[in-house]
């Protein structure tokens, strides 16, 4: 007998774009900063005319990735899901290529939380997930939903505090 697994219905924060966003626009700007600091440096040392066509080049395709960030973080946020029940997590993702993975219980060896300045400000958590070969992520889940599904993980996988 065949049993079919329904695909993973749970989805992220809603405030995962607006993280999202933010870490990308800061990230550009900081490539902006370093771009135009090449270019007062090509200016004042008079480096190879060929130094400038490449920053010109970096410059180009710095500005396609920073309209590209703005449609990827709702893009994210509209592909991906997530559910877990006591045989499997359960993990979706991506909008032209789809991932759909299935991690058994019987393999996650830990299951923690983690949250950098901006998931702080936000009151949202990551959560790892650590099997033998390899970490999967659970991105950018409201405080109380994160902390439960690490704990239901942990209950499902038989993990033991340390």
């Amino acid at each position: 007998m065949h049993s079919f697994i329904e695909a993973p219905t749970k989805q992220l924060s809603k405030d995962s774009v607006k993280v999202w966003l933010i870490s990308e626009t800061l990230l550009n700007i900081l490539m902006f900063i370093i771009l135009i600091g090449l270019f007062i440096a090509d200016d004042f040392f008079a480096w190879y005319k060929w130094i400038e066509w490449v920053l010109i080049g970096l410059t180009i395709l710095s500005i396609v990735g920073t309209v590209w960030s703005f449609f990827k973080a709702s893009l994210l946020y509209n592909h991906w899901r997530y559910d877990v029940n006591e045989e499997f997590l359960q993990l979706k993702s991506g909008a032209l290529h789809e991932e759909h993975q299935l991690i058994p219980m019987t393999k996650i060896q830990s299951v923690s939380t983690h949250q950098g300045p901006l998931l702080r400000k936000y009151k949202l958590y990551t959560i790892k997930v650590s099997t033998i070969g390899s970490v999967h992520e659970i991105p950018a889940l409201p405080e109380a939903t994160a902390l439960e599904l690490r704990n239901q993980i942990a209950t499902y996988a038989k993990v033991e505090e340390v």
